[in-house]
């Protein structure tokens, strides 16, 4: 079959500007902590206009990253050649209600897939804390949500279309490529374009949310029950202090506990987002407090139950700004790190204003999903958006390093490919991978250099 006549057919000589693009554009994301400017955005509207801008930047030698909602903290999205955005580029929504699939765009963002799920019966089976990334930045970074019986959200994927370095478009499943597949469902944007994304989901479920305080010896000391007794488990504790705040999510059959509309604000909007921010502002501008302040925060925590809508439940509104590093560790060595963790905070010239989210996964068998082939805990940590946080990130780091940690691919690491390579077992066979779908690097740039190798 013919394909169309692309739009971006003058991407030839670098500096020139394609029909219908935007020169000249400055990008940030969310957080803040990463901007790049591109010479060139592209927003194709099919996949043949795509592929096309695809083998035309090949041909000249350009480098082209895809971006999505900004929501990784690594420069892992950063172009500074021709940036292209997915917001036009829609396609077909196919939803399969009898088999439980549904194959979407990939630039949808989450919240989008969520409510079309429900409308149609249909639930993801895991989620984040957040809903505001795009398909294929999710799937690409590894984003996962808590739960001892679920892998990263890329463990729901069904099958896959990319775009590769050629311009050739392919499509691989756990039946059709499987090497691809393995390889691509977390693949940071280095092997290709991901243009269209089936999911496997489930039957529309509610969870009824448990939250509340608790001293951090006692959760350590129930740990296993915890994690075993609950569909999802987590918790967070709040430096200097021995408290943490516990969140079980469950599955029940029926939305009968609803959040009252006035505490979901009280909770979700006005203390966990309007009093945190300013709690926040003022422990940066008076390091002093900080401690008191968590102290307060860690015994002002009350109890609360409810259910709800599974995406409702899991995802939460984010509108405190912050810079986020999360690593990956064998469960079992989740105590030690806890530990380590606890010394580094103490020993660190300023104070720590976040709390630090633990949540836990199952083993999956993509390449460099950070579950790869074992039970993971996972640990969080964050800074306020303008407190330093390079020296807390870096020593919290070495621990992680230690105790064989694997770096969440879309929050801040220092770790490079000779240091990579020790921790994934498929490693080269990704890196492989890659040189036969982009022999050209036309998808790499800084980031994809240092993680997996020039």
């Amino acid at each position: 079959m013919a394909s169309t006549p692309s739009p971006y057919g003058a991407v030839s000589p670098p500096g020139a500007t394609p029909p219908s693009a935007t020169p000249t554009a400055g990008w940030t994301n969310w957080a803040g902590n990463q901007r790049a400017t591109a010479t060139t955005v592209l927003r194709p509207s099919t996949v043949e206009h795509l592929a096309d801008a695809v083998r035309a930047a090949a041909t000249a030698g350009r480098r082209i990253k895809v971006v999505g909602s900004g929501h990784s903290f690594t420069d892992i999205a950063a172009a500074t050649d021709l940036r292209i955005e997915l917001s036009n580029l829609g396609g077909p929504i196919r939803v399969d209600r009898e088999q439980r699939l549904a194959t979407v765009p990939a630039g949808l963002e989450l919240r989008t897939v969520n409510a079309l799920l429900a409308s149609h019966g249909l639930a993801m089976p895991n989620l984040g804390d957040i809903d505001a990334q795009t398909v294929a930045g999710a799937l690409s970074t590894g984003t996962h949500g808590t739960g001892a019986s679920y892998g990263c959200l890329s463990t729901f994927v069904e099958a896959l279309t990319l775009v590769t370095g050629n311009g050739e478009t392919r499509h691989c499943s756990a039946t059709t490529d499987p090497e691809l597949f393995a390889a691509a469902r977390v693949g940071l944007g280095a092997l290709g374009i991901i243009t269209e994304v089936t999911l496997r989901c489930v039957d529309a479920f509610v969870l009824r949310a448990d939250e509340r305080p608790a001293p951090l010896a006692t959760v350590l000391a129930d740990l296993p029950n915890l994690i075993e007794e609950n569909d999802h488990f987590e918790f967070y504790w709040f430096p200097y202090t021995d408290r943490v705040q516990v969140k079980t999510n469950n599955r029940v059959p029926l939305d009968d506990r609803p959040l009252p509309r006035f505490r979901g604000w009280l909770d979700d909007e006005f203390l966990a987002n309007t009093v945190f921010a300013g709690a926040c502002r003022l422990g940066r501008a008076v390091p002093g407090l900080v401690r008191p302040i968590n102290a307060i925060s860690a015994r002002a925590l009350t109890a609360r139950s409810y259910t709800g809508r599974s995406d409702q439940v899991f995802c939460t509104p984010r509108r405190v700004r912050f810079t986020e590093m999360e690593y990956g560790l064998p469960r079992a060595a989740l105590p030690e790190a806890l530990t380590a963790l606890r010394r580094v905070v103490d020993g660190l010239p300023f104070k720590v204003q976040f709390p630090v989210e633990v949540r836990f996964t199952a083993p999956d068998d993509i390449w460099l999903s950070h579950g790869h082939q074992r039970e993971s805990a996972y640990l969080a940590i964050h800074q306020y958006v303008g407190a330093p946080y390079e020296p807390y990130f870096r020593a919290f780091e070495r621990e992680a390093i230690e105790l064989d940690g694997r770096p969440h691919w879309g929050k801040l690491h220092y770790r490079d490919a000779a240091s990579l390579r020790t921790v994934y077992p498929r490693f080269d066979d990704f890196v492989a991978v890659r040189d036969r779908l982009d022999p050209g690097r036309v998808f790499a740039n800084a980031y994809t250099e240092r993680v997996l190798g020039a």
